[in-house]
């Protein structure tokens, strides 16, 4: 093949990779409207420093944490790397990936996640695998936690999952093709609507209350790694009255909390010392905390990391100083946006709107 030929060839191909890139680029969704929980995953890359703290997890972490509230109170630097339904396996390679840039001092890890250890929604893959960056972790994510009938090579190339998606396509794939703002705050999901607590179904009797044996086995994984690396591992599980936490499920995790030295944290039982309040403290009415809520748990979570060896505060420290005042003030400006705007539509509380008057006072 002479070289005419050979450069027109690799030119050809260079402008279909272009115009390959460019379609897929906008028929990927952009998670920009009511669910915007499928940016989590890629927010963390544009992170400005390294962290003392990350939490690991499914909306246990991603809903009822507040980062923001541990730096103000306590000065410790964390990140939330958690999804919707995001499986143990998928922390586990989060982790891998995470320490790729940084080796945090401590890992809190959900163990909510316990309960499923198979995807059942493409959703819910989706969102949490497309944000992470091409690494070998990223692969093992994939073949580990795809669903029957999902296939690695549409992770791979997105289009060959979303090219009809041209049919759906709306203003904010335009809007959001080249970038998009963050949407959750150091891995937090803001929200400042009440919406209190009403009643649940009764929860149906388990034949087993035994975790999958892959549950154990990543559980196991991450225990190892943070042992590998010199990283605290830490188990929680976030206050909450539905879906109910058996006493048979947390039986197991005293257990092997007690046999591996691991620090456990219930907020279920310490709900009270916590001071959560679910008339007050919850947007979906028990399921999740609010921010009022977050930021308790984190006020009480913080107590508990502050004395853990490596994590100090770091407030004198002028460039973090910096980076972190600019993150507390995009994180006030937000929780006012969504007070005076829930307000108006009757979902926040007098308790916490004489609170939030209070604060612009």
């Amino acid at each position: 093949m002479r070289k005419k030929q050979v450069f027109g060839l690799l030119i050809s191909l260079a402008v279909f990779g272009v115009f390959f890139a460019g379609i897929q680029r906008l028929v990927v969704p952009k998670y920009m409207g009511m669910v915007v929980e499928g940016n989590f995953t890629q927010e963390y890359y544009r992170e400005e420093s390294s962290h003392d703290v990350l939490f690991l997890g499914n909306c246990e972490v991603y809903e009822n944490i507040s980062p923001i509230t541990l730096w103000e109170e306590y000065g410790i630097t964390s990140y939330i790397r958690g999804n919707a339904q995001q499986l143990i396996a998928q922390s586990y390679y989060l982790l891998e990936d995470t320490l790729r840039y940084e080796t945090p001092k401590v890992v809190v890890f959900s163990i909510l996640s316990m309960k499923q250890a198979a995807q059942t929604n493409e959703s819910y893959n989706r969102m949490t695998l497309d944000g992470m960056r091409w690494s070998s972790s990223k692969w093992k994510a994939i073949m580990a936690t795809k669903m029957e009938g999902e296939h690695g090579i549409e992770y791979v190339f997105p289009l060959l999952r979303f090219h009809s998606r041209w049919k759906d396509l709306e203003e904010e794939d335009f809007r959001y093709y080249w970038s998009r703002e963050d949407v959750a705050h150091s891995g937090y999901y803001l929200r400042a609507d009440v919406r209190p607590a009403g009643e649940f179904p009764q929860e149906r009797r388990i034949a087993d209350y035994s975790f999958a044996p892959e549950a154990w086995e990543y559980l196991d994984k991450i225990r190892l790694l943070c042992e590998e690396k010199g990283i605290q591992f830490v188990l929680m599980k976030a206050p909450s009255l539905y879906p109910a936490w058996h006493e048979q499920w947390d039986a197991q995790i005293v257990d092997y909390a007690s046999r591996y030295g691991l620090c456990y944290v219930n907020g279920i039982e310490k709900m009270q010392e916590i001071g959560i309040d679910f008339s007050k403290d919850t947007y979906d009415q028990g399921l999740h905390m609010n921010v009022y809520g977050a930021e308790k748990m984190a006020h009480y979570l913080g107590g508990i990391l502050a004395e853990m060896p490596g994590v100090e505060d770091r407030r004198a420290d002028e460039e973090l100083a910096r980076i972190w005042e600019e993150k507390s003030e995009r994180y006030r400006q937000e929780k006012k946006k969504q007070e005076e705007e829930f307000a108006r539509l009757g979902y926040l509380t007098k308790f916490y709107q004489e609170q939030a008057e209070e604060k612009q006072k």
